[in-house]
């Protein structure tokens, strides 16, 4: 154990009792170096936040040249920032019609808690609905939300008057009714092992909201700029939330969330109580100024248009091996379940073993998780794809 993991384990929090421990000095790509020089392949991207690959030189530049311009103003108040309207503007080019007005915060769970309020603040209702096996979030109204009763226990009381449906379930939607302010879902789930509702489910689901006045919003945190193949997960279903939370890659690397919605909505948080909804650092111009420039690199390197053969690729090499049961997918947000959560976590620490960084679900516990930033190469996809595979029959032996 080295010195700084030593320090690593007494002054910072951990959030679990076995943290991986691998000490990076340095990132470039889809690579993590050690002091040693040892070099780790991430496959999971910050958790679909490296979107654009560790240490993108447009993205740092950006950065450097906002840091030199000015840093932290009063970010909600009288100022006026180019970074945080130009960014605004050209995310709404992707947002669904009638979406136009992006607040933004620092993280994605600040991003669902913003959601919530201006659903109950706009609807006047309290009940608030998610659905099992969702994750949005730790803070208490996040967590509130969460499909887990497992994560939820310890902190409760949290919010009162939310349930829970199933996820896909069409029979259960009639649940919704006047008294619901908001429908939280995600529109492909995450931390439940990347599952893909169908698309009838979620046009039901948009039938009901609209029928009983109920805001329906989708949490893109992992989905959003570009990890399906689109800029949104909505585009793939034909279906238009209210509001849309957004974090994870938004900042390129750099801390920034955001929720989006029609004017009129998000206006209302500003009377009746003035200040509805504040933050310090939200919009912080260096992440507005980074998100943009990861934006911008996503499009001008036409990420997006790869990101179906790239998965395909991870499919394809790797649907042969005898131990997998089903390999999940939505662009590079890939699920390879074993059925499996003991032969799991074998293959997880032989592909750690073997420098390449994966790791599980919170509500799947028998899948792997492949979440590699976009910018992957084909060829790095056949090197990963056979050392996966070793490791998978490694954990045969």
């Amino acid at each position: 154990m080295t010195p700084l993991t030593k320090l690593f384990l007494r002054f910072v929090g951990q959030t679990s009792p076995t943290p991986m421990s691998i000490e990076v000095t340095k990132a470039e790509g889809i690579y993590l170096y050690t002091p040693e020089g040892k070099r780790y392949t991430d496959l999971i991207s910050g958790v679909s936040v490296s979107n654009v690959g560790h240490g993108n030189k447009e993205v740092v530049e950006a950065i450097c040249k906002q840091a030199n311009d000015y840093l932290h103003l009063m970010v909600y108040g009288e100022m006026i920032q180019t970074p945080q309207v130009s960014y605004a503007q050209k995310i709404g080019r992707y947002l669904p019609e009638g979406i136009d007005c992006v607040y933004f915060v620092n993280s994605g769970s600040e991003a669902i808690e913003g959601a919530l309020k201006l659903a109950k603040r706009y609807t006047g209702r309290t009940e608030l609905i998610s659905f099992k096996n969702a994750y949005h979030g730790s803070t208490h109204g996040a967590l509130s939300m969460m499909g887990s009763e497992y994560y939820k226990n310890a902190f409760r009381p949290l919010l009162t008057d939310v349930r829970q449906l199933e996820f896909n379930n069409t029979e259960m939607l009639s649940s919704i009714t006047e008294r619901t302010a908001a429908v939280l879902i995600e529109p492909i789930q995450g931390e439940g092992g990347y599952r893909i509702p169908s698309r009838e489910f979620l046009q039901a689901l948009r039938k009901r909201c609209t029928e009983t006045g109920a805001i329906l919003i989708f949490d893109e945190i992992q989905t959003g700029f570009g990890r399906t193949g689109k800029m949104f997960a909505w585009e793939y279903f034909g279906v238009t939330p209210d509001i849309i939370a957004m974090a994870k890659a938004m900042g390129g690397g750099m801390p920034l969330g955001g929720f989006a919605a029609s004017y009129e909505m998000m206006n209302t948080l500003t009377f009746n109580p003035v200040l509805g909804h504040i933050t310090t650092f939200g919009g912080h111009p260096v992440c507005c100024a980074a998100g943009m420039a990861a934006m911008e690199y996503i499009l001008k390197n036409r990420l997006m248009e790869q990101v179906e053969e790239k998965s395909a690729l991870f499919e394809k090499r790797l649907i042969s091996h005898k131990s997998i049961k089903e390999i999940r997918r939505a662009g590079l947000m890939i699920a390879v379940d074993f059925g499996n959560n003991t032969y799991r976590d074998k293959v997880v620490a032989k592909a750690v073993e073997k420098g390449i960084v994966t790791e599980g679900f919170l509500f799947c516990d028998t899948a792997m998780r492949i979440a590699p930033p976009l910018t992957i190469t084909t060829e790095q996809i056949e090197e990963i794809s056979a050392i996966l595979l070793q490791a998978m029959d490694e954990a045969d032996e």
